[in-house]
């Protein structure tokens, strides 16, 4: 009985982080790794693990080709039925502000349930909440345990698969990452005006 209450508790704290409702930003913590930092300041500092993914296009994606850019990452699955389309009609709204503003910027969303998630569904999935690809790619492609490490090293988010559940617990932070690949901000994705906040601080970086 003392175990499943303390089963009980660790879900429930879990659910309460993914659920993101807090000030923009408290969803992520972070200090230097490896002892690099980079010159953007922000709230905190989590160099970015490489990867070589796969896009909605069934296309290799890596980290390599963001270098040089500002970009911002989250976590998404197709068959979510809560944040996950606003979080990601949300995105739509943030490529659009910075097509507007003329900001070359990219946008990248990892998929937290990867068996299920295939580059077609993902494609569709945002296109439906009027995304294009010029500068956005969700990727698929990893094991459900490489994506729970990738999102905890790089992001210090947490990612849980509960049992008897087809449900991905995750975060709703959007992450702003630097040029050289420090995530150094994090935004609740599920308010639409925090878009405008990433644009301000990324032109403000620039």
């Amino acid at each position: 009985m003392k175990s499943k209450f303390l089963f009980v508790i660790l879900m429930c704290s879990i659910i309460l982080t993914a659920c993101g409702t807090g000030a923009d930003g408290d969803n992520a913590s972070g200090s230097d790794a490896d002892n690099n930092s980079t010159k953007y300041k922000g709230d905190f500092e989590i160099q970015v693990e490489d990867f070589i993914f796969t896009n909605q296009n069934g296309e290799e994606f890596s980290k390599e080709l963001l270098d040089g850019k500002f970009w911002v990452a989250n976590m998404v699955f197709t068959n979510c039925t809560t944040v996950c389309p606003a979080m990601t009609a949300n995105m739509s709204r943030l490529q659009d502000l910075l097509i507007q503003e003329g900001i070359d910027a990219e946008l990248v969303s990892f998929s937290v349930d990867p068996a299920n998630d295939t580059p077609e569904k993902l494609k569709q999935y945002a296109e439906d909440r009027g995304a294009t690809f010029e500068n956005w790619n969700l990727l698929t492609g990893y094991s459900d345990e490489e994506i729970k490490q990738f999102a905890l090293n790089s992001f210090k988010a947490f990612v849980e698969n509960p049992e008897n559940s087809d449900q991905v617990v995750h975060q709703t932070t959007f992450y702003l990452v630097t040029p050289d690949g420090f995530a150094i901000k994090g935004y609740n994705g599920s308010k639409a005006d925090n878009m405008k906040k990433i644009v301000e601080d990324i032109k403000t970086m620039n």
